[in-house]
C-alpha cells in the first residue's frame, strides 16, 4: 500500500571515493547540481556522505588558512561560543572526502517505505539518503524531492488502489455498497457497511495509501459494534 523507496529513488548517482580531493568533490556537486554525494569504497559500499555544508567549513574558518583577519560568519562564531567548534575546524582542515564526510551515513534500502524514509530525513536533519543493498553497496539515492512524488499520483490511480486493494482484498467485510470518489488526492468514502468497526478500518487503511492527502468519512453502518466508554 505504501510506496517504497524503489518506486521514487534515482538510480543514476554521482559518488566520490575516500581519497577524492576537495576541489574534485566541489566540481562533482556543481556538475550534477546536487547538495551532497555518497562516499564509497572500492566495492561500492557507502562509507559516508559529503555535502556542500562540509565543504563550506573552509569559508567559515578561512582566517585559519589565509590569516587575513577575516571575521567568520555568525554561525561559526556561535558554534565557537557553544564549544562546538572543534569538529567543524577539523573538517575545515580536511583535504579529501574521507576528512570531510559525515560517517557513518544514514542509509535506507530499496524496500524501505517512503514514510519511513521521510521520518529518517526529519530525524537526522538531512535532505537525501543513499539507498544500499544488503551488503551496503550503493544502489541509488532518494531525496525530499523524490518523496514528493508520492503526493502527485493521479486521482484515478488512488481510486483504483482503494477500490481493489483496500475494499476488494484487505477487508473481511461486505463493501459492495461503499462508494469512492477522489479529487486532488482527497478521498471521499460514502455508502453503508454492516459494522462501525469495519468502516473505521476502511478509513484508516485508506489514509495509508500513497498519494492520499486526506480522507472524508461519510460512511454509515448498520451495527455500532465499537466499544462505548463508560467514564468514571
Amino acid at each position: 500500500m505504501n510506496m517504497k523507496v524503489q518506486d521514487v529513488m534515482t538510480t543514476e548517482v554521482a559518488s566520490v571515493h575516500a581519497g577524492t580531493p576537495f576541489r574534485d568533490i566541489a566540481e562533482v556537486l556543481i556538475t550534477h547540481a546536487v547538495g551532497a554525494v555518497p562516499v564509497v569504497d572500492g566495492d561500492g559500499r557507502v562509507l559516508g556522505v559529503v555535502s556542500e555544508a562540509d565543504l563550506l567549513r573552509k569559508e567559515e574558518f578561512r582566517e585559519q588558512y589565509y590569516h587575513e583577519g577575516y571575521r567568520p560568519p555568525l554561525r561559526a562564531r556561535l558554534r565557537a561560543r557553544l564549544g562546538q567548534e572543534g569538529g567543524a575546524r577539523t573538517k575545515a582542515a580536511g583535504g579529501t572526502a574521507a576528512d570531510l564526510m559525515t560517517s557513518p551515513a544514514v542509509t535506507v534500502t530499496a524496500g524501505t517505505t517512503t514514510v519511513a524514509a521521510a521520518r529518517l530525513m526529519d530525524e537526522h536533519g538531512v535532505k537525501r539518503l543513499p539507498v544500499v543493498d544488503a551488503e551496503g553497496r550503493l544502489r541509488g539515492i532518494v531525496s525530499r524531492h523524490d518523496l514528493l512524488k508520492t503526493f502527485v499520483r493521479a486521482d484515478r490511480e488512488i481510486e483504483r488502489e482503494v477500490r481493489v486493494e483496500i475494499l476488494g482484498r484487505s477487508l473481511w467485510a461486505d463493501t459492495s455498497k461503499v462508494g469512492v470518489h477522489v479529487h486532488q488526492g482527497v478521498v471521499t468514502l460514502t455508502g453503508e457497511m454492516d459494522r462501525h468497526s469495519a468502516a473505521r478500518v476502511a478509513v484508516r487503511m485508506t489514509r495509508r495509501v500513497s498519494g492520499v492527502v486526506d480522507v472524508v468519512d461519510e460512511l454509515r453502518w448498520k451495527e455500532d459494534d465499537t466499544p462505548t466508554w463508560s467514564g468514571g
